[in-house]
């Protein structure tokens, strides 16, 4: 444990291991293979990374992006690791370098696409080099449950299979199902793993939910009260981002956009304003964001509901990532639903590696973990329960740092309204007819649209029962109603509604139905705390702790452009925070400062312990007026 902590005190700057670092490192080091499920955020790269610097030889480290390799090469470069990436990023000779260098051991960790593994070049360069370790990030990547699968993943052991000698695998994720962690274990070869999870919750994170009329109108309310916060807004389609993105910018934020129809180039440029913070919002499909370990994101908005809850927990994990506080945010609306269908139909049809029985089981896959994401869109329970008991754990209903758990709501009675709907439903099914809940409610409202009118649904005798009764709000007892199973939502991409299995303990059994409703609209944010009156001290010492945090961050800045790295990679926002708590004056000090290494100290210590001083001189000229006035 002594060299262990020797190893992350040197390259990373801490004193201590997270959550299970510990034991999933001693685990490696003792030549056995690891299943690693951490949220993100949690530290699983220090677990794969020290094992590395500790074994004899170079670690395989099996990454599915080049944004994600890039990063995380930077990084170790920065703490003063010998590690490096082969990809299609880098020009034959480019390759040839790494590939003639690796082979000499230069390397402690070496980064690969799993495309890489069974091509000529690697198989050769991996029968001349002594392997420490073989780390699968990402490994969800494997399983056709999780939500990322590729099919190159399934290449790994067969590649593992050729080696002379076989090193210890690790595997990781930040979420997986019991489902998804069995076939990791299994499709990846894994011998009799050390399996932990370290649990998926981020206490940092704040969950938002709402339901809004006009998701621009919210977006740009909550980026006016967060100006100069760097953020992620994450939206469905090509055409959402444009439109966002055009939108922010008209509105004066710094807004930048990622999607896959925009050139390699221009992809390239807008990461790297992000991650260099020119621009503090970058509006997006999920096609941006995987390994991208920017520590100073602090919130994330979901413009649209993703396609599953391990798609959303991930996607809103690259928030505050440095354990500050951040913001998860989530817009939905019903026309969602409808977008998720058409895109998941599309991803999988257009895909023409999977067999037909393949391509049905992802579609029944898929649609049950949309219903599963949709379920917590409209609840009205805690919603860091929902996701954390998708996940297996046995979490507390109440978290009160969630919007659902923060607003103020009441328990009705809507066993009535329940029966008024069953019962419309039961009849549409006496004409041989099913719709979807929009028209469903419609004809309970008594609308005189002309769908409902041209197919005589007004005839229907539960015609207008509800006229009093808002059509949002039938459609949340409905998908209430859902919920509880005493009705049934088909899948496909139009789904109906139709009678459930328990339905008649609601109507026959008279069965009380109880649902949440929200007396006012959610908070969009987490409300913030109250601040302390201008003239306590506290608030004042505050007020010099920010304004040395900004010259602090001005400072990483400038040396992060002459490097020509993300500001981030110099040190954490989190880092600096210590900085300002800390005082550290020199070389000693600040090496005490979480996340400050031995290679940091000697490249910034000195500019940043200069900066402290004339901070605290600042001080000395007020703190002695005060003592000679006392």
């Amino acid at each position: 444990m002594e060299k262990q902590l020797a190893v992350l005190g040197k390259y990373f700057g801490y004193s201590e291991f997270r959550q299970g670092q510990s034991e999933i490192i001693s685990r490696t080091l003792n030549g056995e293979d690891v299943l690693g499920v951490m949220p993100t955020g949690a530290g699983k790269s220090i677990c794969y990374q020290i094992p590395a610097l500790m074994l004899e030889g170079t670690a395989i480290v099996i990454s599915p992006l080049i944004s994600l390799m890039k990063d995380q090469v930077s990084g170790l470069c920065q703490a003063g690791v010998r590690a490096c990436l082969l990809n299609s990023s880098l020009s034959a000779a480019g390759q040839r370098d790494v590939i003639t260098r690796a082979a000499a051991g230069e390397f402690k960790l070496l980064y690969v696409a799993p495309e890489r593994l069974l091509m000529d070049d690697f198989a050769d360069l991996a029968s001349r080099m002594r392997i420490s370790a073989i780390t699968v990030d990402e490994a969800h990547c494997v399983s056709q449950w999780g939500q990322d699968f590729r099919p190159s993943y399934l290449d790994i052991p067969v590649f593992v299979g050729r080696l002379k000698e076989r090193p210890p695998i690790s595997a990781f994720t930040a979420t997986a199902t019991n489902r998804v962690k069995g076939d990791i274990a299994g499709l990846l070869g894994l011998r009799s793993p050390y399996t932990i999870s370290t649990g998926f919750d981020r206490k940092n994170l704040f969950f938002s939910v709402l339901r809004p009329k006009d998701k621009m109108k919210e977006t740009e309310k909550y980026l006016d009260a967060h100006i100069g916060k760097s953020g992620i807004v994450y939206c469905a389609t090509r055409r959402a981002v444009e439109e966002v993105c055009a939108a922010l910018c008209a509105k004066g934020h710094a807004a930048t956009r990622y999607h896959a129809g925009l050139s390699d180039a221009e992809r390239a440029t807008n990461q790297e304003d992000f991650l260099y913070d020119r621009k503090t919002v970058m509006v997006a499909t999920n096609a941006f964001g995987m390994g991208i370990d920017k520590s100073n994101v602090g919130f994330v908005i979901h413009y649209n509901m993703p396609k599953n809850i391990e798609s959303y927990y991930q996607e809103a994990g690259r928030a505050g990532r440095d354990g500050s506080p951040a913001d998860c945010l989530l817009l939905y609306s019903g026309m969602d639903v409808r977008t998720n269908r058409f895109l998941i139909m599309k991803s999988i049809e257009g895909n023409e590696e999977l067999t037909p029985e393949i391509r049905e089981s992802l579609m029944q896959k898929d649609e049950e973990l949309l219903k599963a994401m949709v379920w917590y869109s409209t609840s009205a329970d805690c919603l860091r329960e929902r996701i954390l008991r998708y996940f297996g754990e046995q979490p507390p209903g109440y978290c009160g740092n969630c919007s659902n758990c923060l607003g103020n709501y009441e328990t009705v009675d809507v066993s009535l309204e329940a029966r008024k709907i069953i019962s419309c439903v039961y009849r549409l099914r006496e004409r041989n007819r099913s719709f979807g809940k929009t028209v469903v409610a419609q004809i309970l409202h008594g609308d005189a649209n002309q769908k409902i009118s041209g197919q005589g649904l007004d005839t229907l005798s539960t015609y207008g029962i509800m006229r009093d009764t808002p059509v949002r709000k039938i459609c949340g007892i409905i998908e209430h109603l859902v919920r509880l199973g005493h009705l049934y939502a088909t899948g496909g991409q139009y789904p109906v509604i139709e009678l459930g299995q328990s339905y008649a303990e609601v109507t026959r059994d008279n069965k009380q139905i109880l649902m949440k409703s929200v007396k006012y609209a959610e908070p969009l944010a987490k409300p913030p705390a109250k601040g302390l009156a201008a003239g306590d001290g506290a608030a004042q010492t505050a007020a010099r702790q920010t304004e040395l945090y900004e010259r602090l961050r001005a400072l990483r800045s400038r040396l992060a452009s002459e490097a020509k790295i993300p500001a981030f990679h110099v040190f954490s926002d989190a880092t600096l925070h210590a900085i300002c708590a800390m005082l550290p004056t020199d070389g000693e000090e600040f090496l005490k400062v979480p996340g400050v290494g031995q290679r940091k100290n000697e490249m910034y210590g000195a500019a940043f312990t200069d900066e402290v001083k004339m901070h605290i001189d600042a001080d000395r000229p007020q703190a002695e007026k005060a003592l000679a006035e006392q």
